[in-house]
């Protein structure tokens, strides 16, 4: 079950599947996600990751879920001071063009 928080969808837990299942909850805490744990579908507490461990968590948590891909290494300094260059240029000119004509 999810319900919506201040820092989106948070996974929700009843106290008893809390006690039968605690391995998997605090498997979605350490990826950095919150538990709402409910006592009879009233919000009793929350199991959070602890400040700071969270980033890396995150990280492969949408790893995990298919919404991004890491990359497997840095990128060049180069990368950054190259201009583009063929099509990708046409469209960011064709993208600009449109931008200064208003439309």
């Amino acid at each position: 079950m999810m319900a919506r928080s201040y820092y989106g969808p948070m996974k929700k837990a009843s106290v008893s599947a809390l006690k039968n299942q605690i391995s998997r909850y605090l498997d979605f805490v350490k990826h950095g996600e919150t538990v709402l744990v409910l006592d009879r579908n009233i919000p009793v507490a929350e199991l959070k990751p602890i400040s700071g461990k969270t980033s890396k968590g995150k990280l492969v948590a949408l790893e995990r879920k298919g919404i991004i891909r890491r990359g497997s290494s840095s990128i060049p300094a180069k990368f950054f001071k190259e201009k583009l260059g063929g099509k990708g240029a046409r469209v960011l000119a064709a993208l600009l063009d449109e931008r200064n004509e208003g439309r």
